[in-house]
């Protein structure tokens, strides 16, 4: 961001990192260029530096990361510089990138950051024999499953079985992938595998979820009336509770304890109200799931709405779009087929289509937010410049977004 701007001038994006639980363990931070300039004709000092100062200076690190660990890309260059030691080392992974030549000086610095504290971990590791006095101060080696042959990957992991370092996978995009890099002995995973369905099958769903499922289809119903949904809240003691605490929460700043499901009701109005109550059906259909899959469709529902919002659409279109986003993966949630979940929920055919991926007005908002999370940066511009958005805009919307889902979360 510029300081004396106040605007941001450039993005951006983040990637999940997993520990063996599927507990959210940091992010990886990437920089998706500047609205004047692409990518190609950024170099990796210039992106990084630019990551840093945006994200540190500005407070915005501790949205984007949720208070995590940040894993951050350094060059030569940088390290040379020790540009590391200016951000602090609880906030952030030094990574090493996998073009820097462990000279004298290079080692120097990652020695004297190991010393301080710092975690440092290697970038796209391919063993080579003069990476060996890098291996002894780092904390974590990240490979790439995706790339790397099995017998190569095998060979690389018996050669690191005689250093003292974590193995992050990275571009885990698959069940299967993370299967075999867990089986292999990876204790971190990097990537978007969680948000798939683990098996896709015909079978029936869980007595306890077809219950939430039904009760979802009731409070997505357009007829609903605020009486019945304060029935719906009233006869569930663990919904009661949650609203509560939500409406007792520093979030609301309200002066008074809220005591009764009316008072409450009163409080949130039916808007509100069915809102919070698609939420908490949402994070409990997901309760054996990763926690940032939850955290991911809050995101997505506000960024969604936000974006809506930003092109004049109607109330109701921004509450459909916040709908879609917080459905977006329910498939992954039940592991059971969109379009069987659908058939089960009266949402409308404009909606159903957008989660089912055909063609619909709304598709591309959802595709906005999908390729900021992925990084892909044709995708964005050519999506945010048919919104006739400036990446200042679709910045501020993300990070809108992540603020809500943390404090809902």
């Amino acid at each position: 961001m510029s300081a004396e701007a106040g605007t941001m001038d450039q993005f951006i994006a983040r990637q999940p990192i997993l520990d063996l639980n599927k507990r959210i363990f940091g992010y990886e931070l990437l920089y998706r260029g500047r609205p004047d300039r692409m990518l190609g004709q950024v170099s990796g000092e210039q992106a990084t530096a630019s990551l840093l100062s945006s994200s540190f200076l500005t407070g915005d690190i501790e949205v984007i990361s949720n208070n995590r660990l940040c894993f951050i890309n350094f060059t030569q260059d940088l390290l040379e510089k020790n540009l590391p030691l200016n951000f602090p080392k609880t906030k952030i992974v030094v990574e090493i990138l996998e073009d820097v030549e462990p000279t004298p000086e290079v080692i120097a610095v990652c020695r004297a950051l190991k010393e301080k504290g710092y975690t440092l971990a290697l970038d796209d590791f391919v063993y080579r024999k003069k990476l060996e006095p890098l291996l002894e101060l780092v904390k974590i080696v990240k490979i790439d499953v995706r790339l790397t042959p099995l017998n190569t990957l095998t060979r690389t992991l018996n050669l690191l079985k005689h250093h003292n370092v974590k193995l992050l996978a990275e571009k885990v995009e698959t069940k299967a992938e993370y299967v075999l890099a867990n089986r292999l002995g990876f204790s971190y995973f990097q990537g978007y595998f969680f948000c798939k369905p683990e098996q896709v099958r015909i079978s029936e769903i869980s007595s306890i979820k077809l219950n939430l499922l039904r009760l979802l289809g009731e409070v997505t119903s357009n007829e609903i009336e605020l009486e019945r949904l304060r029935d719906i809240i009233s006869s569930d003691v663990a919904i009661t509770f949650k609203l509560f605490r939500f409406l007792n929460s520093a979030y609301f700043y309200l002066l008074q304890k809220v005591e009764s499901v009316k008072h409450a009701v009163a409080l949130l109005g039916m808007k509100e109200l069915r809102r919070f109550c698609l939420l908490v059906i949402i994070s409990e259909l997901a309760t054996d799931k990763p926690d940032e899959l939850v955290r991911l469709v809050l995101v997505r529902a506000k960024f969604c709405e936000l974006l809506g919002n930003s092109v004049a659409l109607p109330e109701s279109e921004c509450a459909n779009l916040y709908m879609i986003g917080l459905f977006s993966l329910l498939d992954a949630m039940l592991d059971i087929p969109m379009h069987e979940i659908l058939e089960k929920l009266p949402v409308n055919g404009v909606v159903k289509n957008t989660l089912v991926r055909e063609a619909s007005v709304y598709l591309d908002f959802l595709h906005l937010v999908e390729a900021i999370e992925r990084n892909q940066q044709k995708n964005c511009r050519r999506l945010q410049d048919n919104f006739l958005l400036t990446d200042n805009q679709v910045q501020s919307f993300y990070i809108e977004a992540a603020k809500y889902a943390n404090h809902l979360f």
